[in-house]
């Protein structure tokens, strides 16, 4: 497989981190987000910024499916710790496109609002609701992805890739554990904009997307000069 295009499959780990954001910032979702505590005019007055909300999530939609080549990026690594019995990669692939789906489903949902700003309060609440609980409360298919790269990491023998990489994926699964209780707090550090429910996340899936690109990154190039060395 071209280098090349396994270096760009990793930048795109850290183009997602930086796409997704300056989306979220032309929609006004940063620097600080709707809460459940946000009252009806302060939801329908973000969503009556239709043209600014809608851009701004499209350029979002276009980042987060910046993870999927990733996704194939660290496959492709698991591929060659587990050799003939790539489990944990099948786990990856099949929970780390299940991530993607999730976090890619409330960005279109929000555009949707946007795009008839003049709908009920009542309906743009609902929808508003549904959109951000969707976006943050579904943890298991992260959390799973993270244990099964962590896994497969810390199991090598021959050390593919760092072992603190490993731990950091543990770390960035116990991170989405707070998420649930979006479900039960209206206001304060564990409601959906709170610092260990949104802002945690953000966090830690950030460092996961931009880790894992970079140490892939390395990976790649640690490879170029083994190939010339090998004798035709």
């Amino acid at each position: 497989m071209s280098t090349t295009l396994k270096n760009v499959c990793a930048w795109a780990g850290p183009a997602a981190v930086v796409v997704t954001l300056i989306g979220w910032l032309i929609a006004g979702v940063l620097p600080l987000p709707l809460g459940s505590s946000s009252t009806t005019d302060e939801v329908v007055a973000f969503y009556s910024h239709d043209t600014r909300v809608l851009i701004g999530m499209v350029i979002a939609q276009l980042g987060i499916c910046l993870v999927f080549p990733l996704i194939a990026l660290i496959a492709l690594a698991m591929l060659r710790i587990e050799g003939r019995t790539p489990l944990l990669t099948i786990i990856q692939v099949v929970t780390g496109a299940a991530t993607g789906v999730l976090l890619l489903i409330p960005m279109l949902l929000m555009a949707i609002i946007a795009f008839r700003p003049d709908r009920t309060a009542e309906l743009t609440v609902t929808l508003n609701d549904i959109a951000w609980l969707l976006f943050l409360t579904p943890i298991a298919p992260f959390m799973i992805q993270n244990i099964a790269v962590g896994t497969a990491i810390l199991t090598d023998k021959r050390s593919v890739l760092p072992r603190w990489v490993g731990y950091l994926n543990f770390w960035v699964a116990a991170a989405f554990i707070p998420d649930v209780l979006a479900f039960f707090f209206h206001d304060g550090p564990f409601s959906w904009r709170g610092v260990f429910v949104f802002w945690l996340a953000l966090f830690a899936y950030a460092a996961f997307l931009i880790v894992m690109g970079v140490v892939l990154r390395s990976a790649n190039l640690e490879e170029i000069p083994a190939r010339e060395r090998t004798p035709r």
